[in-house]
């Protein structure tokens, strides 16, 4: 074999051996950099635990951008002296409405959007002032104007609706709610704070207002002397329902 041949051979086994060299580094490359992309992704899902949140029942993926925690309290609708309404108890030496204070125990566990029902109504800050006007809301069967409004209903299928129980009955501002809103198809779980009337007859009349929807019966009740206390009472709830 002449030197020129044997030249040629070694030349075209080295540039074998580097196009195999490249190619693997190439791959390397590829594959860090697809993991990279799914890190970024779940470290950025995981920092918006407002908006959205997943979880495992059996094999149920539940994503919180479907779930909307809606919520009536007096506290957020008592004007500038809302900080002394009866309707608020203490978290963590922060002054929050009680309704609002379990809408925040959902919201931890299953993430979702909280919406506030908001009225042009200035509610009482003086407990026994507040049940008066309650019961005068009643015999008038008013419906307090709303001034706060889902922007997109639509991209909600469980609607999570908290509420005080006030004479055996839903807050009419939460009527005006049920008034403004077709939430047919979707999923409907109450939840509510109470002086020992519990639930009363409120969820056959969720149903009743919303005959189209899935009324969850099983709903979550606390008294408003032991709210403080009710998160780890709101996760075992949350988890029988599946959540």
């Amino acid at each position: 074999m002449s030197d020129i041949l044997k030249k040629r051979i070694l030349s075209l086994l080295l540039a074998g051996i580097l196009t195999l060299s490249l190619a693997a580094c190439g791959n390397t490359d590829s594959t860090s950099g697809t993991e990279d992309v799914s890190k970024t992704s779940e470290q950025g899902g995981e920092i918006q635990p407002n908006t959205s949140a997943t979880g495992e029942s059996g094999s149920t993926e539940l994503d919180g951008n479907n779930i909307l925690i809606a919520y009536f309290t007096a506290a957020e609708n008592s004007g500038v002296d809302a900080i002394a309404s009866a309707s608020y108890t203490t978290i963590d030496g922060q002054a929050v409405g009680r309704v609002r204070a379990v809408a925040d125990m959902i919201q931890e566990n299953v993430g979702g959007d909280l919406f506030s029902i908001r009225t042009s109504v200035v509610y009482p800050t003086d407990g026994g002032e507040l049940i008066d006007y309650a019961a005068q809301e009643q015999d008038e069967n008013a419906r307090p104007e709303l001034t706060s409004h889902i922007e997109n209903l639509d991209q909600y299928d469980t609607i999570f609706i908290g509420y005080p129980n006030w004479w055996a009955d839903l807050p009419m501002a939460v009527y005006s709610f049920f008034d403004e809103y077709d939430f047919s198809g979707k999923t409907i779980i109450p939840f509510n704070v109470h002086n020992g009337s519990r639930f009363s007859r409120t969820i056959q009349t969720i149903e009743e207002l919303e005959p189209d929807a899935t009324v969850i019966e099983d709903g979550f009740t606390v008294s408003e002397q032991t709210v403080a206390e009710a998160a780890p009472d709101v996760a075992d709830w949350l988890a029988g329902l599946g959540y």
